[in-house]
């Protein structure tokens, strides 16, 4: 079993950054593309951001410019740094993360998305 954990949401004023952290952990496993959604009150979940397991990356046109995604494959690790940010980018932050995995002795092999709890970025006007 894999287990995400989210860091680095908070309260910031328009204009000011914040660094988001998804980390898998767990045994027998690979993460392949690993991407940030969030979702606004009121509104569907978007993707916000993707990366590759080799880095290639893609963005919403709303955050092209003031964030980049990033990961660190030796960590099993995705990062968002946001800048610039505005009030319209408030909403709870969710890190998806796909994984391949296995059982003992190279068995069973499976692949699933697995979702962050999620972590609230608030950003004030």
């Amino acid at each position: 079993q894999v287990q995400l954990a989210e860091s680095g949401g908070g309260l910031v004023q328009a204009g000011g950054s914040l660094r988001l952290s998804c980390a898998a952990s767990g045994e027998r496993f690979v993460a392949n593309d690993m991407g940030w959604y969030r979702q606004a009150p009121g509104k569907q979940r978007e993707l916000v951001a993707a990366i590759t397991d080799r880095g290639v990356a893609n963005y919403l046109d709303s955050v092209k410019g003031r964030f980049t995604i990033s990961r660190d494959n030796a960590k099993n690790t995705v990062y968002l740094q946001m800048n610039s940010l505005k009030p319209e980018d408030t909403a709870d932050y969710y890190c998806n993360v796909n994984i391949t995995g296995w059982g003992v002795g190279g068995s069973n092999y499976y692949d699933m998305d697995y979702w962050g709890k999620g972590t609230l970025v608030t950003v004030s006007s």
